[in-house]
């Protein structure tokens, strides 16, 4: 699954657009009063103003192998977010490692580096090196509706997890990140897990996917 391009809301998009733009040193593509484009590597970034609007869990691949590089570089820019007291997390069920901090919507980001995905890069870590948006959260009330959905409509498998509190739809390119908002909160921050709007349109098998998440539900848009 290859996530070409997500569209999140936002209440503060000035704040918001300085953030990525000064703050991570991505580039905005287009702009209005009340809309903005950043560019990820093969993914985009699109955020549009909606009053109300509550915040996300999204990831971000970087180069295999750059988690100590990123966390470095990040330490000058933002307060990361640590599990416990460990600042690089490991997942090595995944064969990955992240990094965790918020933008300024109180969206917790994530750094995620794998060990033999992307091809590794032992030249200093820069905003260029953020190769794609890795993963998206779909907090819900029904977990196996949304799975259920996604592998009936996309072809997508469960990754990791079950149908109770956690699940990771998809496979390492890209992943659908779903809990259960009355029995999780956002790991590693411990915070409250919203059924935040978005869209999405993604790749997978060869075909092309473009998908609206709004009030709990999943549908197709044409």
């Amino acid at each position: 699954m290859k996530i070409a391009e997500l569209q999140i809301f936002t209440s503060r998009p000035e704040e918001q657009k300085k953030f990525y733009r000064d703050t991570l040193g991505l580039e905005v593509l287009k702009e209005t009063k009340d809309t903005f484009e950043i560019k990820l590597g093969f993914s985009l970034l699109k955020f549009t103003k909606k009053a109300g609007a509550t915040p996300y869990h999204i990831a971000f691949h970087i180069q295999d192998r750059q988690e100590k590089q990123a966390l470095e570089w990040l330490k000058e820019r933002v307060e990361i977010q640590k599990s416990g007291k460990d600042e690089i997390v490991d997942f090595s069920n995944w064969d990955a490692k992240s990094v965790y901090f918020y933008d300024e919507d109180g969206t917790i980001l994530e750094f995620i580096s794998r060990r033999n995905f992307n091809k590794a890069d032992t030249c200093p870590f820069t905003a260029e090196k953020i190769s794609g948006i890795s993963e998206i959260g779909l907090a819900t009330l029904d977990i196996k509706e949304k799975y259920d959905f996604l592998q009936r409509n996309c072809g997508l498998e469960m990754f990791d997890g079950s149908l109770q509190k956690f699940c990771a739809i998809g496979d390492p390119q890209g992943l659908i990140i779903t809990i259960d908002r009355a029995e999780k909160k956002w790991f590693p921050v411990d915070d409250k897990a919203y059924s935040s709007d978005f869209s999405i349109k993604f790749t997978h098998q060869n075909s092309e996917f473009h998908l609206e998440y709004k009030d709990d539900h999943l549908e197709f848009i044409k």
